[in-house]
């Protein structure tokens, strides 16, 4: 199934849609959603993904990061992908919007207008392999630490969003 992605303005109003991998190839603004979940001791949860995903294979992200498809909300996307992902089924809160452009590899882009969601899970996992291959649980102290000591091993977005929800958890005192 060809896979379409919603491109929009800064103000997230639609501009038409485009085939994923050409939108990554231009690099043109499209929605996106990032999920972050958290155990019940304030861990998040990390994914590496799977070694035949066809740009970033093998690095970790967060729990989930994807696009809504035509007529679907971000949360009903962010809720489809972590079934179709991680085999979870968890209630999710926007947090925030905001948007960014990061090079990816291959000559691809992604620039997207995200919207992050946080959740709590402690139950047990069914990844689907063609995403993931790995997951676990990190504290946000040691994850800083890895990220600092080992960069290439996180994928570039995941990098940038991390440090946009650590700057809105200061913001808004949130620990």
């Amino acid at each position: 199934m060809t896979e379409f992605v919603i491109l929009v303005n800064p103000q997230d109003e639609v501009q038409g849609l485009m085939e994923k991998q050409e939108a990554h190839r231009k690099g043109l603004l499209h929605r996106a959603f990032s999920v972050f979940i958290f155990n019940s001791d304030g861990e998040m949860l990390l994914q590496r993904r799977a070694s035949t995903k066809y740009h970033s294979p093998n690095l970790w992200t967060n729990a989930v990061c994807s696009h809504p498809r035509e007529g679907e909300t971000y949360k009903d996307a962010a809720i489809r992908r972590m079934k179709e992902e991680l085999g979870i089924s968890t209630e999710v809160e926007k947090k925030f919007h905001f948007i960014y452009k990061a090079e990816v590899g291959g000559g691809l882009w992604e620039h997207e207008l995200d919207t992050v969601f946080v959740g709590e899970y402690n139950g047990p996992f069914s990844p689907n392999p063609a995403e993931v291959s790995e997951l676990r649980f990190v504290s946000l102290d040691r994850l800083s630490e890895e990220i600092s000591q080992s960069p290439e091993q996180f994928t570039e977005w995941f990098k940038i969003i991390l440090n946009e929800f650590q700057q809105f958890l200061l913001k808004n005192k949130i620990k």
